[in-house]
This record gives structure tokens, sequence and C-alpha cells, in this order.
């Protein structure tokens, strides 16, 4: 097997043209040089050099070699160098994949605080929610994912083989038109969801459509979804408009301009989990890990409420 270290020793010679010069330009003693090149020899299973009076000269075998070694030592270079400057973060690559709202909210201050103290490192961001973009972790497509969970559907085990960084508590709140009976100035009144059992509904994206019919369920009623949009500023311009009222995560109300619509606090309180997530591997890369610490900082901020 071909190592590093003998070509270069080869190379050294071959300029040089003895064990002797090639040892000084090496830093390394006579005998190590001719141990090396010796072991090169057995390696290749053909001479490599030929003595001539006091000169080596490289014989056919040798010159092959020594034309690849060119190659193959600046290419080690290189990669020794490109890989420097990914552990040091003056490089390096994230795909990052997060929801609407978390893309809207958490992952802009983010990323700008991870270019300012990282700008050799680039991010790309894609759009999915949980579970596609779990599922896109797992199978290789990304490598850091945003995700949220229920509380009451949280377990254990759903993300037990990857590395999960909390990063805060969302809770539900619910939007009535301005002029809704139950609309207040001021401070969100709080409501109980069973107030708006008779009221039509506009439901959100897939997942919280599915909490939303579970906790109306604990509540003893059945909503009636009349519109239902995975497009957050769809929802909140539906009740405005006085077609319905709605209940969604309050980081996806402050990822839009709420108009015509005000918002009430839901008792019992419904919260979900917003987490960051990689595979255990990828934890190790610094531009993750750079990645994950300025996501948790940007949870961090003013207004959020850590888990």
């Amino acid at each position: 097997m071909l190592e590093a270290r003998h070509l270069r020793v080869l190379r050294a010679v071959a300029t040089t043209g003895s064990f002797s010069a090639a040892a000084r330009e090496l830093g390394c003693t006579q005998p190590a040089v001719s141990q090396q090149m010796r072991a090169l020899e057995t390696s290749v299973g053909t001479p490599l050099l030929i003595r001539t009076g006091r000169v080596m000269r490289l014989t056919q075998a040798g010159e092959a070699l020594v034309r690849h070694a060119t190659g193959i030592l600046a290419g080690l270079t290189a990669a020794e160098e490109e890989v420097a400057a990914i552990a040091g973060l003056r490089a390096g690559r994230v795909r990052l994949v997060s929801f609407p709202s978390g893309s809207s909210t958490l992952v802009p201050t983010a990323l700008a605080a991870l270019r300012a103290a990282h700008p050799g490192t680039r991010v790309s961001l894609e759009e999915a929610e949980p579970p596609k973009s779990v599922e896109m972790l797992r199978e290789g497509e990304c490598d850091v994912a945003l995700a949220f969970r229920y509380e009451s559907a949280a377990g254990a085990e759903e993300w037990e083989d990857l590395v999960v960084r909390p990063l805060l508590t969302d809770r539900l709140v619910g939007l009535v038109p301005e002029r809704h009976r139950l609309a207040r100035t001021g401070s969100p009144a709080s409501v109980a969801i069973g107030d708006l059992a008779a009221e039509p509904w506009i439901a959100g994206c897939p997942r919280c459509r599915g909490q939303l019919v579970e906790v109306c369920a604990s509540a003893g009623f059945t909503p009636r979804i009349d519109f239902a949009t995975d497009d957050y500023p769809a929802v909140v311009g539906l009740v405005g408009a006085g077609l319905g009222v709605a209940v969604l995560p309050q980081l996806a109300v402050e990822s839009v301009r709420p108009r015509g619509v005000r918002m009430v606090a839901l008792e019992p309180a419904v919260r979900r989990e917003i987490v960051a997530l990689t595979l255990p591997d990828l934890a190790q890369v610094p531009a993750v890990a750079a990645t994950l610490d300025q996501l948790a900082r940007a949870a961090a901020g003013p207004g959020q409420s850590s888990p």
C-alpha cells in the first residue's frame, strides 16, 4: 500500500539526487530516508532507484511513480487545507430544513448571526413540515431540521436516534375577528375552546389541523372546518374577513402582520415543542454545531419562551 510519507521521500530523493540531500530537505536522518525507500520498493515490488556514482537515478518505475506522486501529494495538500478550513469554520456548508413559521422568525436571526461570525460558512434553506423534514434528515437530504411536536403527542421514541436541541415552547392561541363577541381590547382574553364550538373554523397545516380536531374532541365537539390552508397569512386574512375563527401557534402569528383579528388565550393551554434536530455524526461537524448554537440563541431572544 502506498503511503504519502513514502511518496514525499521519493520525490525529495528524485529532486536532490541523493539520500543525504533528501534527508536535509526533509529534516530527518539519512538512515530514515533509506529505510522509507526500502519500504516503498517492497510495497510496489520493484526497484525505484539506481545508484550511479554518488547520484541516485530513477528507474522507469520510479519515474512513473514520481510523476503520479506530484499530483497525489498536491491533492492531499489541497484536501488537508480544505478540511482545516472547514474545521476552523473558514468554510463549510449546512443544509437546513424548516417549517414556514420557523423560517420567517427564528431562521433569519440565526443565519444572520452565523454569517457575521463565520462568513465562509454557507447555509441553504428548504421548507418542509414535520414529519417530512425529519424523514429528510434521516435520509441524508439535509443536515439540520427545525421541527416541532405537540406536548400531547410527544413521545421519547420519536426522535431517539437523533440529536435534539430544544429551542422554545410555543403556545397555541385563538384568532377571532376583531368585532367578534369574544374579542377584547388590550391584552388577550382567556377563553375555553368550547366557547368556540359553534363557530366556523379555518384550519392550518395538516399536523396543526389534526391537533385542532384532537383538542376540540377533548372539549366535547367536532369543529366545522369551512376552510383549510397551509398559508398562515391566508388563515389570518380569512379570520379578519369574518369568515371564521382559528387556532394557530403564536410563532406563526408573529410571522405575519395580523389585521382585523384579535388573539385570545386558550384554556386549557395547548403547547408545541420546537427543536432543532441533526444526526449524531453531524453534530460533531463545526458548521452544523455553529448553526445549532445560533438557532438556540435566536430562540432565546426577546419574546420567546424557553422550553
